[in-house]
C-alpha cells in the first residue's frame, strides 16, 4: 500500500482508501470487478467502487485497468486503453479479445499480493453516499 493512502491524502475519504488500496494491490495479470472490491471492502456497490475510480483512480500507482465489470468487460469510461494494458499484463482474455476471461483471471485477494489486513472483508469501511 503507499503511504499517501494510508495517510488520507487530499480528497480522500476512508472508504476511497480501502477501494485505492484493494485496487493497487491486484497482482498483474489478476482483475477484480467493481462489486468484488465492494464486498471484499465490506461497503459500498460497484457504482460505489466506480465512484472512487472516477475521481482518484487517474493516479500513476492506481491500476485501474484491472477493475472491470461482472461481464468481463473493460472500464467503461477508457475500454480500448484498459484492454491494451490488460494484455501488457498478460491478463487472459476471451477469445475475441473484448473481455477477460473471469474464470482465469479474477482474484479474490486471498493469494499473493501484500497484506490488506486494514482493507479486507474483516473490517467493513461505510462509503460517504457522494461517492
Amino acid at each position: 500500500m503507499s503511504e499517501h493512502r494510508l495517510l488520507g491524502g487530499p480528497g480522500l475519504t476512508p472508504y476511497a482508501v480501502a477501494v485505492l488500496d484493494v485496487v493497487a494491490s491486484i497482482p498483474v495479470g489478476k482483475v477484480m470487478t467493481y462489486g468484488d472490491i465492494a464486498e471484499y471492502v465490506g461497503a459500498g456497490s460497484g457504482r460505489t467502487v466506480g465512484a472512487v475510480l472516477a475521481r482518484h483512480g487517474g493516479e500513476e500507482d492506481v491500476p485501474w485497468h484491472r477493475v472491470i465489470r461482472s461481464s468481463g468487460e473493460p472500464n467503461p469510461a477508457a475500454p480500448v486503453e484498459a484492454l491494451r494494458r490488460l494484455r501488457v499484463d498478460g491478463t487472459p482474455l476471451r477469445p475475441a479479445g473484448d473481455r477477460v476471461d473471469l474464470r482465469s483471471a479474477r482474484w479474490d485477494g486471498s493469494s499473493a499480493g501484500p497484506d490488506l489486513s486494514r482493507t479486507g472483508p474483516q473490517r467493513a469501511v461505510n462509503p460517504p453516499s457522494a461517492e
